[in-house]
Formats: structure tokens, C-alpha cells, sequence
């Protein structure tokens, strides 16, 4: 599990040069020659007494990839800046530049929600966010799924578009599965992160106003909701617009987009870039592999073609195993 800050970039790995003399790209040169004259800068404003300047030097090398050098700065001002106590508790809890270390991670985000300092006030909620992932998954701390609950409803903040929206969200994907279902409350706070631009919600509230999950069914909200996030790139969303498709009988439709959705099945990079979560991003693919080679199978929008067909039913079993029975259960019903 990776922690993450709303209000600070993740890091940018620098890539590795080019191999042999004279084979390193312009690009690459200029962009070293940037980072030295940042690094130059940074250090006159170091001499010069700047409080900021080593804060600004570890983020610059944290951004670079350079974690162990961004931990040297982070740590030389970590007990009177707290952006710098947060991005250590990152470090830690990631190992990034040093030894994986859950439990200091934590200790890290604890004190900066539990601080009275109004220079921690801007932190609080990316750090309330952390600590209810880690007490969720049980890293770093004993698993509490109650406390989870309790610290991502501090993070969320009833709504505030300031707070943490991705805490929003994710209280929308509690209430949906977990022991604390409660579908009125999932559909209250993916509403209220779709609101403020969370893109996994979008695709969420869709599906729910799709089938009715916590309010009433509405088609057409449905598939406002659920054409917007496939647009942004949503592919939960476009998984189910999929079957929304296939099940109205626009084949060629739900195939076309079917076909487009299956071309990438790098499931890591597709949630990377959405920033949804991987688990959802594989449904979306599998939802349109299985209608795909349904599809192929039966010639429906597209020409017949059987070993098209078992290729895509494959693929939605590795996908996601739970979802290709689930559908081949439904077409062997005649649902489907």
C-alpha cells in the first residue's frame, strides 16, 4: 500500500541515461543542467538562512526520485516544519530512501493530526486519510476497519471541497462493500465526491443510479454520469456502458467500445493514471472482454469468430474471475 498527499505531487522517477558517450538526449542534458542551477540556487538560499530552503531542496530531489537525498533535507528540519515531517512519514511508510517502516510512518501522520499547531492545519486531512488506509489494511497499526471508518470521516469533512476528496470517495466504496454496508450513506458520499471532481465516484454513482443502489433508479442520470467518467477515462464506467449497450441489443456499439477497452489491459498504469482503484479498473476491462466475446461468439454487431471469442473469455477469467462467472452464470440463465 502506497500513502499518498493530496496536496503534494507523487514522485517523478528520473529516467535512467542513455548508454555510451555521446548517445544521452538533448532533453536530458538541459534537464540536468535545470536541476543543477535549482540545486545552486538552494544553496545560496541555504547560506543565506532561507527556512524554506531545505524543505525546497527535498522536495526537489523527493520529485527527482532522489529519495535518499530527500530524506538528508527532510530530516534536518523535521522538528520544526511539518511538510516535512509528513514527507517523511511517506518515506517510511514506503521505504523510499530508507528501510521500509510502517509503524514510524504512522507515528509521523499521528503527530501531525494530533498536533494544536495551526502550521500542521493544512496537512490534517491528507494525514487523517493516511492513517485510516493503514488502519484499514492493517499496516503499521493493528487492522481496525471501525477506525479506518471514524479517521477517513475526519478526512472527509462532510464534503468540504478543501478536505480529502479521495477520502470522499472512499468512504462511498466502504459503505458499498464492506461490513459496514450501508448503500444510502455509500451513495451520500460519492455524490458529495463527485461534486468535487472525484472521478471514481463519478463512475460510481452512475452504476448506482443504474440499479437502484441507494436511490432510486434513474436511467437517465445513469447514463449522464456513467458517459462522463467513461470520457474522462473512467473504465469501470466504460465497462458498464458496455453492458448497457449489449443488454439494449446495440451490438456493434458494445463491441466498438468493448474492442477499445481491451486494447489496454495494463491494469497497474490504467489506475496510475485515473487514479482509481486497480481492483475496479480490472472489472471495467473484464465486463467488456466478456460482452466482447460474447459477441464474437454468437456474431452479434460483428462477424462471428470463435477463437476471438475464447481469447476474450480468457482474458475476463484473469481479470476477474468473480465477474466472468458472475456473467457466464447470467448467459447460461438466459439473462444475457
Amino acid at each position: 500500500m502506497k500513502l499518498r498527499s493530496e496536496r503534494l505531487p507523487r514522485a517523478c522517477r528520473r529516467q535512467p541515461a542513455a548508454q555510451g558517450p555521446g548517445t544521452e538526449p538533448a532533453e536530458n542534458c538541459s534537464h540536468a543542467a535545470l536541476l543543477a542551477k535549482a540545486e545552486e540556487l538552494l544553496a545560496k538560499r541555504t547560506a543565506g538562512g532561507d527556512p524554506l530552503a531545505h524543505f525546497l531542496k527535498g522536495q526537489l530531489y523527493y520529485e527527482e526520485g532522489l529519495y535518499e537525498e530527500a530524506l538528508i533535507q527532510f530530516e534536518k528540519i523535521k522538528a520544526t516544519d511539518f511538510q516535512a515531517m509528513y514527507q517523511l512519514g511517506v518515506m517510511h511508510y514506503d521505504g523510499l530512501g530508507t528501510k521500509d517502516d510502517p509503524e514510524k510512518g504512522v507515528e509521523y501522520m499521528k503527530k501531525i493530526l494530533e498536533t494544536d499547531s495551526p502550521k500542521a492545519r493544512h496537512l490534517k486531512f491528507a494525514a487523517a486519510y493516511n492513517l485510516g488506509r493503514a488502519y484499514y489494511e492493517g499496516c503499521g497499526v493493528k487492522q481496525s476497519t471501525k477506525e479506518a471508518e471514524r479517521l477517513w470521516l475526519i478526512a472527509a469533512d462532510h464534503g468540504n471541497p478543501k478536505a480529502s476528496v479521495k477520502a470522499q470517495s472512499t468512504l462511498g466504496m466502504l459503505y458499498s462493500v464492506s461490513v459496514l454496508k450501508d448503500l444510502k450513506k455509500a451513495f451520500f458520499w460519492h455524490s458529495e465526491a463527485c461534486g468535487n471532481g472525484n472521478l471514481e465516484s463519478q463512475g460510481a454513482l452512475g452504476v448506482m443510479y443504474l440499479y437502484g443502489q441507494g436511490i432510486r433508479k434513474n436511467t437517465k442520470a445513469a447514463l449522464e454520469c456513467l458517459r462522463e467518467a467513461a470520457e474522462r477515462g473512467n473504465i469501470y464506467a466504460q465497462g458498464h456502458l458496455v453492458e448497457y449497450y449489449y443488454n439494449r441489443k446495440f451490438y456493434s456499439t458494445a463491441a466498438a467500445v468493448a474492442k477499445r477497452i481491451t486494447e489496454n489491459d495494463d491494469i497497474d498504469m490504467l489506475a496510475k493514471v485515473t487514479d482509481c482503484l486497480p481492483t475496479y479498473v480490472a472489472k471495467g476491462v473484464a465486463m467488456a472482454a466478456f460482452y466482447l466475446a460474447r459477441c464474437l461468439q454468437l456474431g452479434l454487431g460483428v462477424q462471428e469468430d470463435q477463437a476471438a471469442a475464447k481469447k476474450y473469455y480468457s482474458k475476463a477469467c484473469l481479470l476477474d474471475p468473480a465477474v466472468a462467472s458472475d456473467l457466464e452464470l447470467a448467459a447460461n440463465l438466459g439473462r444475457i
